[in-house]
């Protein structure tokens, strides 16, 4: 039997991973790692399998946890050649508090390395050549500082002359920003590099007033990028792909214990299914799907045996469909 090929081209996301101790109530905690685009990549490792090639760039300390967490990435199927170490630095940790299904977090990322994965142009530049999809968030650009956020649009820039497509959640965090102007800026900036915008409505509300998710589908596009999903809780997806302006209803959860990293699964979703050819639409709702899978769990990410329908949609989607997302956007690049 012959060896299937491996896919030539992968997804990468950027960012931040973190120690995370996750209430499971009662008063305990299961230790883990996660971090908003990890979580993402995470899900689209254990969606996507053989389909793609799924990696992550981030930097870590040469401590035990830091260790353990290159381990982690490693066993979820996650490339991990762009994992860098930094002698001087170690890992965030951060706990997640509940109230009901709802939840807040208490952080210690002071020291964390990941704050310095972009300061090398060139090892950035180096990480992104082979990529097919490369994905980032308002969290990342907020821990690189602003050298790293000039290299990091720089290394974009680049890559995107050479076909990759970017995706980009801004998932807002007041705390780890001086001002919220400088939060714009960076917003701004980014969606003039970002083929999918996948933003959700509270948080765009909070920093941009917009009145409704058509206001953010409408502010997002007068910025330059040509799809965009507004995530909005438990109320409609609206979203914006090939001119066409649209309305998704959310299913009702029967089963929440726990809503963190919702939205980091969702853009799993969607951006598989778009990897392999499935309608904006057709995406929104197999997303939904996956992130009401982990808001059925605790933690931010699902246990992979939970998965294994929604992997069997994208494995019957996949023959002959890798790249589709590419060929479906770069009619919009001008």
């Amino acid at each position: 039997m012959e060896t299937p090929q491996r896919p030539a081209r992968r997804i990468l996301g950027v960012g931040e991973a973190m120690l995370e101790f996750a209430s499971v109530g009662d008063g305990h905690y299961r230790r883990g790692f996660a971090g908003d685009t990890l979580n993402t990549c995470w899900h689209m490792a254990q969606l996507l399998g053989a389909v793609a090639r799924v990696g992550y760039c981030t930097r870590v300390g040469t401590d035990a946890f830091s260790g353990e967490l290159v381990e982690f990435i490693a066993s979820a199927g996650l490339e991990t050649a762009h994992v860098a170490r930094d002698p001087d630095r170690t890992v965030g940790l951060y706990v997640i508090s509940l109230n009901g299904a709802e939840r807040s977090f208490s952080y210690w990322r002071e020291t964390s390395a990941a704050r310095r994965l972009a300061d090398d142009r060139d090892t950035l530049r180096a990480a992104f050549n082979d990529c097919a999809l490369i994905h980032v968030s308002g969290i990342t650009l907020a821990v690189i500082g602003e050298k790293g956020r000039r290299n990091l649009h720089e290394a974009l820039i680049q890559a995107r002359k050479r076909g990759v497509l970017v995706s980009f959640d801004p998932n807002v965090r007041l705390r780890l920003w001086p001002d919220q102007a400088m939060l714009r800026d960076a917003a701004l900036t980014m969606f003039a590099v970002t083929d999918i915008a996948l933003p959700s409505f509270d948080d765009e509300a909070l920093v941009w007033g917009d009145p409704d998710p058509d206001a953010t589908l409408k502010r997002i596009a007068a910025a330059g990028v040509a799809e965009i999903v507004v995530k909005n809780g438990a109320g409609e997806v609206a979203w914006l792909a090939n001119g066409v302006a649209s309305r998704s209803p959310t299913p009702m959860a029967t089963a929440v214990r726990d809503t963190t990293g919702a939205g980091d699964a969702f853009n799993a979703g969607y951006l598989a299914a778009r990897f392999v050819g499935a309608a904006p639409g057709e995406a929104v709702s197999f997303a939904q799907g996956v992130a009401g899978e982990v808001i059925g769990h605790f933690g931010a990410l699902t246990p992979a045996t939970a998965l294994v329908g929604l992997r069997a949609q994208i494995e019957s989607r996949a023959a002959g469909r890798r790249g589709a997302i590419a060929s479906a956007l770069h009619t919009h690049r001008s």
